[in-house]
């Protein structure tokens, strides 16, 4: 495989993609994916179904061979064949598979010894870790799903991993397990590891990510602290009466021309959106005031689900930035059928 070019800082990376492209037939999965994970933080990985977020993790554990491209993993060139290299990556990808005559523990042990060296009390505690202790005994086939998701992850911990790659962890678990697991990879990152974590629960990860990376059609759409990407996505939606409308966007025009007007009429109506950072709302409203405009409600804020629905082919949006119904193919009546 081609090197990285020599102005990508590779070292520093827990693990990185340039011009990473994946085909499936004719079928595109990625075309040029460039995407970058930093050591010791989590790093939430999304995107639409179909968008190429499973492909990209599978490359990177080595289950694919890309087309074409470069990859970065643990601070050097990967070409998918070092195995040793593997052994610091643990992974959860897809539905995690087990034997279902053994128990959870016996499961481990197995695994445990088809990979690198691993301490003999290693899947007593990482099944401590995801709360199957008590569990441990029992045979796979007597687990509910989010018991299995649980073991799956304990799986993934086995050796240790510097680097951890989790494709939809919180799949099957109740409230409290995703609660639990938030903190397990929480303290993973505090000691130093890298957590990348693929998920369509936005408001799970915009509690958990330190960085976002959102992939469309194969490709980077956003990338950057969410932090970052929450404020550069920011907005005041202010309430006026229908009537003061246009005077009032003229006013607003002062602080900046990134103005939504609202529908002429509808639940929208009066509501406008200006593209400003939230802590702006208290200068949004003083403006209005001292130019005889009140507002009757203001919101101020954003989040990730905003974003993603911003930056991807998701729901159309109404002139606020809101989802105004479902996308092209869901819930819609077919022509010529029944409503």
């Amino acid at each position: 495989m081609i090197q990285p070019p020599a102005d990508f800082p590779i070292e520093g990376l827990a693990a990185a993609t340039r011009g990473l492209v994946k085909r499936y037939g004719a079928q595109p999965a990625l075309q040029g994916l460039d995407l970058t994970v930093p050591r010791g933080v989590v790093y939430g990985f999304l995107g639409p179904n179909g968008s190429g977020k499973t492909t990209t993790l599978r490359l990177l554990v080595g289950l694919m061979r890309p087309d074409a491209g470069q990859m970065v993993l643990l601070g050097q060139p990967f070409n998918g064949r070092d195995r040793k290299r593997l052994f610091r990556v643990g992974s959860l990808i897809e539905q995690p598979s087990f034997y279902p005559y053994l128990s959870g523990r016996d499961n481990l042990r197995a695994l445990a010894a088809t990979g690198a060296s691993t301490p003999k009390q290693r899947p007593d505690q990482v099944l401590d870790f995801v709360g199957l202790g008590a569990r441990s005994h029992d045979k796979v086939k007597t687990y509910s799903l989010g018991m299995k998701q649980r073991l799956g992850i304990a799986a993934a911990l086995l050796s240790d991993p510097d680097l951890l790659l989790l494709d939809e962890p919180a799949n099957g678990l109740d409230p409290a397990g995703i609660v639990a697991m938030r903190e397990l990879l929480r303290y993973l990152t505090l000691s130093g590891k890298t957590v990348v974590v693929s998920s369509h629960i936005l408001p799970e990860v915009q509690q958990l990510a330190d960085v976002i990376g959102i992939i469309d059609r194969g490709r980077l759409v956003r990338e950057g602290p969410i932090q970052q990407l929450l404020t550069e996505g920011g907005r005041v939606r202010v309430r006026v009466a229908p009537q003061d409308v246009p005077r009032a966007m003229s006013i607003l025009s002062a602080i900046t021309t990134d103005i939504l007007a609202p529908p002429p009429e509808g639940p929208g109506a009066g509501w406008i959106t200006v593209r400003v950072p939230p802590e702006h709302s208290i200068e949004v409203n003083r403006l209005l005031a001292q130019n005889g405009i009140y507002a009757s409600e203001l919101e101020a804020g954003n989040d990730l689900e905003a974003v993603f629905l911003t930056v991807t082919s998701g729901a159309p949006q109404d002139s606020a930035g809101r989802p105004q119904g479902p996308p092209p193919g869901w819930g819609q009546p077919q022509a010529g059928g029944p409503a």
